[in-house]
């Protein structure tokens, strides 16, 4: 049996592999593509714990745009091809679902307190994971590092998606909107 290694011993100096050459493990690019990894994971357990087919189903899609964003940002500019990255037809899908959504699931107008439900709350961690991966990548964009203006549009989408979302997890599994303040 043939064991395949995991590790290379590459980085042991403090640079890794971006698509077109050695960077240093701290480069903003890699700080934001692992952000954006956190967020996978994140929305790894979200799904894992999600109790109705459409929340499991939007949060892979979700997943799996976030391997696109990502393998876009590994790219370096001369060896990105012309066609390949998100579309701006993902930010579409993200607001129609968002919108689908907020359309099923009364909200008070106020703060919510996350928590009603297991799989509510592991959808507000990844929101908030995924605010952070947004952050990461608005800093690369501002140097110059993001050319679609496609991604920093889809990551500010997905946090309102994932918020949505997780209200209409709490509601399927008969948990009431706790507000962030008691009247």
């Amino acid at each position: 049996m043939t064991v395949t290694r995991l590790y290379t011993g590459k980085g042991d100096r403090g640079t890794t592999d971006l698509l077109g050459g050695r960077v240093d493990k701290d480069d903003p690019r890699i700080e934001a593509i692992g952000a954006l990894d956190e967020t996978d994971a994140a929305l790894g357990l979200a799904r894992a714990t999600a109790t109705t087919d459409r929340a499991r189903d939007l949060v892979l899609a979700t997943q799996r745009d976030l391997y696109t964003i990502m393998a876009e940002l590994a790219f370096t500019a001369d060896l990105r091809p012309a066609d390949y990255g998100l579309t701006e037809e993902r930010v579409a899908f993200l607001d129609r679902e968002t919108d689908a959504l907020t359309a099923e699931v009364a909200l008070p107008p106020q703060f919510v307190v996350p928590g009603e439900s297991v799989p509510g709350a592991t959808l507000d961690v990844a929101r908030t994971v995924a605010r952070r991966a947004e952050r990461r990548v608005v800093t690369l964009a501002r140097s110059g590092h993001v050319e679609n203006p496609a991604v920093t549009r889809y990551l500010n989408r997905l946090s309102s998606l994932l918020f949505i979302l997780a209200r209409f997890e709490d509601r399927a599994g008969g948990g009431a909107v706790r507000l962030a303040k008691e009247r």
